[in-house]
């Protein structure tokens, strides 16, 4: 059995990511493929403190580049990706659309589970509306069932009953999201409007065919990962992906290794690079696959990191939208910040090194700080003295 070296594994990873990718003064729709086709998903996420979750993974990876290129690639035609409970809430590539049916078909059977009282003829009211009036939102529906006011009795689940009857919809697979508005709303419609009718007519997979091919896709994106890892990639159960894992060893697409300071054996995809060296400079989203799975970064990096948005201000370690920073191959800073979009400055509200950070950390942080800023079109960079890398970084920026 091969065996890695732990920056042997950190190496492959990231390439496997796409941060080994060449990239591009003005990207285009072919470089957003090849970076889809590297993290698989993009994981959706409503937080707008800095950018949307979904748009921050192309950035870490490809530069600077036009947000229209996701909207086009997710509205446009041809459609290339749609949202779908894939890791969580994500965009992923549309032929992954038959592949996800039997997780459609589980939702199906205990549909009215998660949301317990929900008139049953509601379901099939609000699916005549879209069908006759989509896309449209929640919102639009709401007279559906007469929800003229909805309850504020939770703090983040105040949702109307057409809002729920909408969601056990989507995720049975019967309406599916044609885009969002600008307030970042989604808009249904039925299959037949959204996806290409080759994705439609593909025969389903059975549960089996379907953890194979998401297994499949998670140990390309990952270059290198135990089963865990692989499991969480698609959010399935370990023992199945344990089992797809062997069986594409079997096939050849797999290979069993041991990782310096792993417990756990890994699985090498026969397709990995291992680049001899890794130049990345970027800035991690908390939803970026390199570090969603909170375990495999640190197993990887060293690196103990945990998102504190829902953590009460005062028990916070290093702030309320902390992001990783990767220079080469480690993660070597972090950096709580935000976009002021009224003042247009990118707030640092506070920067952390890591143990063992290089002498030009701060240079480097600074430099992908400006950068940021500009692609988002702030026109300052703004420190707080607030982080033991705080002060070399704003002596940086200046």
């Amino acid at each position: 059995m091969q065996s890695l070296s732990l920056a042997q594994a950190r190496r492959i990873a990231l390439a496997a990511q796409g941060f080994t990718d060449k990239r591009h003064v003005l990207p285009t729709m072919r470089t957003f493929q090849r970076t889809l086709n590297r993290t698989g998903v993009l994981q959706v996420d409503s937080v707008n403190v800095l950018q949307r979750a979904h748009f921050m993974p192309l950035y870490s990876r490809m530069g600077p580049y036009d947000v229209d290129l996701l909207r086009r690639a997710a509205e446009g035609r041809p459609r290339r990706v749609i949202e779908y409970w894939a890791h969580v809430q994500a965009f992923m590539p549309v032929e992954l659309w038959p592949v996800m049916r039997f997780r459609m078909a589980h939702y199906a059977d205990r549909e009215f589970k998660w949301w317990q009282g929900i008139d049953a003829s509601l379901k099939e009211r609000v699916l005549k509306e879209v069908g006759s009036r989509g896309p449209v939102t929640a919102r639009d529906l709401e007279h559906v069932n007469g929800d003229a006011q909805v309850e504020k009795k939770h703090w983040g689940w105040n949702w109307s009953e057409a809002r729920k009857a909408l969601d056990i919809l989507y995720m049975t697979g019967e309406i599916a999201i044609a885009g969002r508005n600008s307030q970042f709303e989604v808009r249904y419609d039925l299959p037949e409007r959204v996806l290409p009718p080759d994705v439609l007519a593909a025969p389903a997979l059975t549960e089996d065919e379907a953890v194979l091919e998401l297994v499949r896709r998670a140990a390309r994106s990952h270059g290198v990962a135990s089963a865990n890892c692989l499991a969480d990639y698609f959010r399935i159960k370990v023992a199945p992906a344990r089992t797809a894992a062997e069986e594409l060893v079997s096939a050849g697409e797999l290979e069993r290794v041991t990782v310096e300071g792993w417990r756990r054996p890994a699985y090498l995809h026969r397709d990995a690079r291992l680049p001899r060296r890794i130049d990345a400079r970027a800035l991690l989203s908390p939803f970026d696959p390199v570090v969603w799975e909170r375990a495999r970064t640190e197993a990887l990096f060293d690196f103990y990191y945990r998102i504190e948005i829902y953590t009460p201000a005062a028990k916070r370690v290093h702030g309320y939208y902390v992001l990783p920073f990767l220079l080469g191959d480690r993660i070597v800073a972090r950096v709580d910040i935000k976009a002021d979009r009224p003042m247009r400055a990118l707030l640092v509200q506070g920067a952390y090194a890591e143990p063992g950070a290089p002498p030009e950390t701060a240079a480097a942080l600074a430099a992908e700080l400006r950068q940021l800023a500009g692609w988002l079109g702030l026109d300052d960079v703004v420190v707080a003295p607030r982080g033991d890398l705080a002060a070399e970084l704003t002596g940086a920026v200046g």
